[in-house]
């Protein structure tokens, strides 16, 4: 797994409300492959497992 930068620019559009779908999810995405989804507040970790259980976002060990 390639160790990625998460933009803290994109973790304050989300905060803002500017993301739309996709980019949420891709946002996500990113912090699940770092880890640092778990590092950040409550609602990041069960964000992030609400994704990854309807499938919108996968574990790291299962992408390709």
């Amino acid at each position: 797994m390639e160790n990625k930068k998460v933009s803290v620019t994109k973790i304050m559009q989300y905060e803002n409300d500017e993301l739309n779908d996709e980019e949420t999810i891709e946002l996500f995405q990113e912090l699940i492959n770092t880890g640092l989804v778990w590092q950040l507040q409550g609602h990041y970790g069960r964000f992030a497992m609400e994704l990854l259980g309807e499938g919108f976002c996968e574990h790291p060990e299962e992408e390709n």
